[in-house]
């Protein structure tokens, strides 16, 4: 018996009726004499013409001449899993399978469907229920960009230095609409490659989507979620700079980004194949030869359509890219830290000043190829420091520091000239006190000191007390902070007139001592 389509069993009804011979029929409908016999036998044990049939339904057909041998069953005297259950339990786990489900079915089932039969009826039932179905993708111009790595690496870039082979990891970015694509060699794929390859296609593109799709990588996404993926805080950055939205494709739905599936399959042909074999000094070197292979590759002719893909990218999707914006993107690196007892973090051994209030607190540290960005825990940017690549480990804004190490400070960067700068301010007596400090020392820098104690006193005396006190110690022929602190303390006795010695007759007139 064989169950032929309706329609072809319509026209065997139809020539059947209007008196054509089994041979007729068969040469007509493309089928041989034994299917036409079994058409007419079943169609005569149901009674059925043509003129009824015409206004049937095709299941009313095939269940009025097939009955049930149209549907699939199971074998007589052995139970049908319960599929729906069997593709649930299979989709919840990473490493299931059929023939694991197969197995498990059989512990409960010995005598049950065999492996093959068992294959055969859960793909016939997923077929029936729409689960192996796929849904066509529509791309708007210029609206989605995907991005992925190469599967495929290639050791071909020699190291000028040792003369090794450098492996070549390949990034791919490709627009939904036209499949127009950019590829990019870099020595690793790590955050830098990856956020340095989106910006070079963007420029490449002259433009920038509405829409950027990766994969989940962890570059790209630190938290894997379909509703509310985490966004890796330096990918997020270049998504806020360009103005683009970052939509991670679904895990393990390769699917969902078809396009660039394709096109890396396509590239790993054409572009790897090619490269296979030849080597080159420099990375630079490397992807001038791939941006010269990609663009012969996007002008080939499509095979079943007209066009290309460098056609359909001047056409449709480049004049509907976003302009590019004014400046290009500066990578951002994103580590955290706690503000230690002296409030400098570190930073690839260098220390850079937080304000001191955050002591023993989280902050974050963004750093680029210029700055150094310190963020506490309310998103609040707290310092910004010059990046420091040679000289002192420490980078410190006076501002962060506390009122005492502030002070501290200022007194270790003053000269001399300072100091007799300051002393001038308060008078000449003090600024020749000072001036005559420094002189007095074989390296002035240790008077310093001194001097400092000298002018500390006008805040605790008084300007008019310390310039009074200066002349005197200069009268006194002694310039130095304990003189002058001493006058400050307890100014000398003012001289009384001399007392005039009693007459007395033992005593001689001076003129005998003439």
């Amino acid at each position: 018996m064989r169950c032929t389509e309706i329609v072809r069993i319509l026209e065997i009804m139809r020539l059947w009726e209007g008196g054509h011979s089994q041979r007729e029929i068969a040469a007509s409908v493309k089928c041989g004499k034994t299917t036409v016999g079994e058409v007419q036998r079943r169609c005569r044990e149901a009674g059925l013409s043509y003129p009824e049939a015409v206004e049937m339904t095709n299941g009313a057909i095939r269940a009025l001449l097939y009955g049930s041998e149209a549907t699939t069953t199971a074998a007589p005297g052995k139970d049908c899993p319960d599929f729906e259950s069997v593709h649930t339990w299979i989709k919840a786990g990473k490493r299931r399978n059929v023939r694991y489900a197969w197995e498990e079915y059989r512990l409960n089932n010995p005598e049950g469907l065999g492996y093959s039969q068992y294959c055969k009826r859960y793909h016939q039932w997923r077929e029936a229920t729409g689960k192996t179905v796929t849904m066509a993708q529509t791309h708007d111009p210029g609206k989605e960009m995907y991005v992925d790595w190469m599967g495929d690496t290639l050791d071909c870039v020699v190291d000028p230095v040792s003369g090794a082979l450098q492996t070549a990891h390949f990034f791919v970015a490709v627009l939904g609409c036209s499949g127009y694509p950019y590829v990019e060699a870099y020595p690793d794929e790590g955050a830098e490659s990856w956020l340095s390859g989106h910006v070079d296609a963007f420029e490449y593109m002259g433009g920038v989507p509405r829409v950027v799709i990766p994969d989940n990588c962890k570059t790209a996404v630190t938290k894997p979620n379909y509703y509310d993926p985490a966004l890796n805080p330096a990918y997020l950055d270049l998504a806020r700079h360009y103005g683009v939205a970052v939509i991670p494709a679904r895990v393990k739905k390769p699917k969902d980004k078809a396009i660039v599936e394709g096109s890396v399959g396509w590239l790993e042909t054409w572009l790897l194949e090619w490269l296979r074999g030849q080597q080159f000094f420099s990375f630079a070197e490397l992807n001038r030869e791939i941006i010269k292979r990609v663009k012969a590759l996007a002008d080939r002719p499509f095979q079943e359509r007209p066009g290309s893909r460098a056609k359909d990218f001047e056409e449709i999707d480049k004049p509907a890219l976003l302009p590019l914006p004014k400046t290009q993107f500066e990578q951002a690196r994103y580590v955290i830290r706690h503000v230690p007892d002296n409030y400098h973090v570190e930073y690839e051994n260098y220390y850079y000043s937080a304000p001191f209030t955050l002591y023993k607190q989280e902050v974050t540290i963004r750093a680029t190829a210029t700055t150094v960005e310190i963020i506490n825990s309310n998103r609040e940017r707290v310092a910004l420091h010059q990046r420091r690549y040679s000289g002192s480990r420490y980078v410190t804004q006076p501002a962060h520091m506390p009122e005492k190490h502030r002070r501290q400070l200022e007194s270790s960067k003053r000269t001399g000239l300072d100091y007799l700068e300051w002393a001038t301010t308060i008078g000449e007596s003090t600024r020749t006190v000072i001036e005559r400090m420094l002189k007095a020392q074989e390296f002035e820098m240790t008077a310093f000191r001194a001097c400092m104690g000298v002018l500390q006193c006008a805040k605790k005396f008084s300007p008019e007390k310390l310039e009074k006190a200066c002349g005197q110690a200069l009268q006194m022929g002694s310039p130095c902070y304990t003189t002058v602190r001493s006058l400050l303390n307890s100014p000398p006795p003012q001289k009384r007139p001399a007392r005039p010695l009693p007459v007395h007759e033992n005593l001689r007139n001076p003129a005998e001592f003439a």
